[in-house]
């Protein structure tokens, strides 16, 4: 049996600068950290030729055309596989913010390469998985968490208008990265939402609208001057800088923040988060906020209504697990 461990991302700064519509005409960039909460994908020979995909719902089907789930389908395609018992199973439910269906891809295919006996990279595993998502299932989504989810760690990514992806390491002194890591903290809004429709939105207003193309400029330039926030260890820089990127994102699409979502945001402010944002495309999720040690009992009396995430950096990408 092969079992493969894939981190989830949380994104800070540049989201959406990782669509086509943005990198094709200038570099997008973004910062990003997966995190200590998982998808596991597990293989094991069928007793027969078919195949059994066990996800939220469970199939049960004699050939790969017959299968329904649209990742699976396109990743055994390549592969060209039958008699498979595929197994995932996730620590965050979909629609979340995390990213969690490049998550699924990315470990998939990390899944099949070592069942067949194959090398892989991260750097393959990644432009794998963007091209069945991207280019194969029309997905409209970016690049960012195909690399995260691949690579892991605390990233400055950066996308380039031949289609090329630079993953750099955001190094830190190793303090100061777990001062960061402890002033994060994230509350679930209770709301999932379908981030297909907000994207679609986002793609268009990017295409026609040259002032949010220019606001999403604007967020390429913040997540470079986070970069050198952080490698000069001047992490309360992630706060404003949070606030400012949040705001610009919401200026793309209407349909990325909500009353509700603006009002928490609002609450936590006051509360002693110097600032934060929705995790993903917007809509519901998670939310993130930057807040000083001191004032998270504040903070989280405020939110007290919001279930809270414990979670850590994750610095390993997906992994290969050790099943004996």
């Amino acid at each position: 049996m092969i079992g493969i461990r894939t981190p989830f991302r949380m994104s800070f700064i540049g989201g959406g600068s990782d669509l086509k519509e943005f990198y094709s005409r200038s570099p997008g960039c973004v910062i990003s950290t997966t995190i200590n909460k998982y998808m596991y994908i597990f293989i094991h020979p069928f007793f027969d030729d078919r195949i059994q995909i066990k996800y939220s719902k469970t199939e049960l089907v004699d050939r790969i055309e017959e299968i329904k789930h649209p990742i699976v389908k396109e990743v055994l395609k390549i592969f060209d596989l039958s008699g498979l018992d595929v197994n995932s199973i996730a620590d965050i439910p979909a629609g979340t913010g995390l990213g969690s269906s490049s998550s699924f891809t990315v470990g998939l295919l990390h899944a099949l390469y070592k069942y067949t006996n194959q090398q892989v990279t991260p750097e393959l595993l990644a432009r794998k998985a963007c091209k069945i998502e991207i280019d194969i299932l029309k997905e409209p989504i970016g690049k960012q968490d195909q690399y995260a989810a691949a690579y892991g760690d605390l990233n400055f990514i950066t996308f380039y208008p031949d289609g090329s992806v630079d993953v750099e390491p955001v190094l830190m002194d190793s303090d100061k990265y777990k001062m960061l890591e402890e002033n994060l903290l994230m509350f679930y809004t209770g709301k999932v939402r379908r981030a297909k429709d907000i994207l679609i939105d986002q793609r268009k207003q990017i295409s026609k609208d040259k002032k949010k193309y220019s606001d999403l400029k604007k967020m390429t330039d913040i997540a470079r001057a986070l970069k050198h926030s952080l490698i000069n260890g001047d992490i309360d820089d992630m706060g404003p800088i949070l606030d400012e990127n949040w705001q610009l994102k919401k200026s793309l699409s209407d349909k990325i923040s909500k009353i509700e979502i603006d009002h928490l945001y609002d609450i936590a402010r006051v509360n002693g988060a110097l600032g934060g944002k929705l995790l993903g495309a917007g809509g519901g999720g998670f939310l993130l906020f930057y807040c000083k040690k001191e004032d998270q009992d504040k903070l989280r009396n405020a939110l007290k209504n919001l279930k809270e995430l414990p979670f850590k950096f994750e610095s390993t990408g997906s992994l290969l697990l050790d099943i004996r």
